[in-house]
């Protein structure tokens, strides 16, 4: 008999793409929203905040071994001007969500970001790393990590940066090629660095993690450490578009929150642990592509 995963946001990102390659191992349901899942995957109308004294009885009902939430808020200059509702989501209901995973003694996978750390160091953040966050969203991503680790047994919280992947939900690379296939210019900065990561990888990751029964807190994300200016122009090159298109500029006074300069995270310790290569930023270009070529002459 199959082990039973809830994800908590099933259109997401992470919850769409870790539902795909996880149907063949595991009994699926999803939450969502909207409720637009494939007809083969059992799922629930939820939302988090509107539905919130549903929390409980969902996941009592389903009884998984792994809850999976995905749910947040993407854009971190909402939360630096709307902290009640950052708190709301990122800790409050994902408190709710810690203690109804103990009631049923299930796992619980949670994404947390870099933005925990100010950026200041010169190296890539280890999961050692004193935490120090200058954004609300930082702020409230780590006391949602605190929250976690003091109700639930079974944690797994990932630290993890712009995710990418071919899929409608992908922000940042779909804004970069839908303007530079139209010939639009995109400016693009050139002082905040991340290590992106690409979501096959971190749905794959999440099985080997599952696999090994590993707990605990890890950097989850790719080996490359670049600045969005760059990532474009990877994008640019790996798709044959006009790397000309992409500006450089610098991002001083154009966001509300403050974001480190350095989020670079490092991966090696979860890569040693569950035997995992994820991808650079050429391997993550060429899984694109290919994922584009496929989808292209299906």
């Amino acid at each position: 008999m199959k082990q039973k995963m809830l994800i908590l946001g099933g259109n997401s990102l992470i919850g769409s793409t870790l539902s795909g390659y996880s149907k063949d191992l595991y009994d699926i349901h999803v939450t969502t929203y909207e409720n637009t899942v494939p007809s083969n995957i059992n799922s629930s109308k939820l939302d988090l905040i509107k539905d919130r004294i549903k929390i409980p009885s969902i996941i009592k009902d389903v009884n998984p071994d792994v809850v999976v939430h995905t749910v947040a808020y993407p854009n971190v200059d909402f939360c630096e001007t709307n902290y009640s509702d950052a708190k709301l989501l990122h800790v409050d209901i994902t408190k709710d969500v810690s203690l109804a995973c103990n009631d049923v003694d299930s796992k619980l996978i949670y994404f947390s970001t870099d933005a925990v750390f100010d950026g200041k160091s010169p190296q890539k953040y280890t999961e050692n790393d004193l935490p120090n966050p200058l954004s609300k969203y930082g702020e409230t991503k780590l006391n949602a990590e605190k929250t976690i680790q003091q109700i639930c047994k079974k944690n797994i919280i990932l630290r993890t940066t712009v995710v990418y992947g071919w899929h409608i939900r992908s922000r940042f690379t779909n804004w970069v090629l839908n303007n530079l296939k139209n010939n639009k210019t995109i400016n693009a900065f050139t002082d905040q660095n991340n290590t992106p990561t690409l979501v096959d990888d971190l749905s794959s990751c999440i099985l080997k993690i599952l696999e090994k029964n590993v707990l605990g807190l890890h950097n989850a994300c790719g080996n490359s450490c670049l600045s969005r200016y760059e990532f474009a122009l990877k994008i640019a090159e790996s798709f044959n578009y006009d790397k000309n298109l992409i500006i450089p500029m610098d991002s001083f006074g154009k966001q509300l929150a403050p974001r480190p300069v350095n989020g670079c995270l490092d991966v090696s310790k979860l890569e040693q642990l569950i035997d995992f290569h994820f991808s650079n930023i050429d391997e993550g270009m060429d899984f694109l592509l290919k994922k584009s070529t496929v989808q292209n002459t299906d």
